[in-house]
This record gives structure tokens, C-alpha cells and sequence, in this order.
């Protein structure tokens, strides 16, 4: 059974608390615990060879920390930053051990709640992403909202192992 029809399976009251943010046109979720901060853009160095969906790197409170383009993991174009692009710094496991990485957004949006109910796990066929990408699928107001498997991602895309922990339930 899927992560998402576990989810699912508990009573609606349950929800996860997430943070929204725009992909060129694309709401998509994380998990809030994992959020640390947002940060507007900051200056980039590029690391030479590295793979094109962590291409560089930014100083985030005097530490060196690795930017990460979910853009790309899902097929869409590199995008320019606006005045409406920030840095989404989580926390996230790899290798066992606890990684803070900046996630580019083109806008982010709010800190809300989805309740379980309203999620689903992303269809077999008819989406234009790897299905394996997406932990699952959830609806708010006739919007449809992609929460993003950053352990698949990362494993896949970012030349390294990682885990998530999931969603915190209330």
C-alpha cells in the first residue's frame, strides 16, 4: 500500500501542515516540519561539475549549504528569478545524517493545513511528471496541490541517499 492511501486511511479530522509554493504555474507542498525558513534570493556560487539539479550553493547563516532546482527534477525549465522568487531552506536526512538544502520557488505562498482525507495517490498515467516524484496528490478549494517525494528526488536527482520523515499527523 502507498504512502498516500495510508494516509488516507485515517480519519479526516487528521492533516498535514504544510508550506505552498509555485513552480512555473504549479502549487506544490512540504512537509512545515521540514521548513527552516524562507529567504529571498541570495547570491549563488556555481559548483563546477555538479548535477544540474544541484548546481550551486548559497551561505546561509555562515554555513555553506547545497540549492536545489525541484524544477528540473520534474521536467520543467530553469526559471528566472523574479521579485516573487525565495529560497525554501529544509532540513532534510541524507545519508542519516540532517542536511539543510535551499529549494528554489518561484513563489511561495502560505503555511496551511490539508486535511488527510483530501489526498490521493498520483495517477498511473495522464501526468507529465515521474509519478515516483510525487509522495502524493491533495485538493484545497479545486486546487490541486503536488507534494514532491524529496527522498525518491534527492536519491534519484541529487546523487545521494536520503530519507524525509513524514508528515507530522494532528
Amino acid at each position: 500500500m502507498s504512502q498516500a492511501a495510508d494516509m488516507t486511511d485515517v480519519p479526516s479530522e487528521r492533516a498535514m501542515l504544510v508550506l505552498t509554493f509555485d513552480l512555473q504555474g504549479e502549487t506544490f507542498a512540504l512537509d512545515a516540519d521540514l521548513v527552516r525558513e524562507v529567504l529571498d534570493v541570495a547570491p549563488e556560487t556555481s559548483v563546477p561539475g555538479a548535477a544540474p539539479f544541484v548546481d550551486a550553493v548559497i551561505n546561509f547563516r555562515g554555513r555553506v549549504i547545497p540549492l536545489a532546482d525541484l524544477r528540473l527534477a520534474f521536467g520543467m525549465g530553469r526559471g528566472e528569478s523574479t521579485r516573487d522568487s525565495r529560497i525554501v531552506v529544509i532540513e532534510h536526512e541524507v545519508e542519516g545524517e540532517p542536511t539543510l538544502i535551499g529549494l528554489r520557488a518561484d513563489k511561495v505562498h502560505e503555511v496551511t493545513s490539508i486535511p488527510l482525507g483530501d489526498t490521493e495517490d498520483a495517477p498511473r498515467v495522464g501526468l507529465r511528471w515521474r509519478t515516483d516524484f510525487i509522495r502524493c496528490l491533495a485538493k484545497r478549494e479545486g486546487e490541486l496541490i503536488v507534494v514532491p517525494d524529496l527522498a525518491q528526488i534527492f536519491a534519484t536527482r541529487g546523487g545521494a541517499v536520503g530519507t524525509v520523515v513524514p508528515f507530522a499527523q494532528s
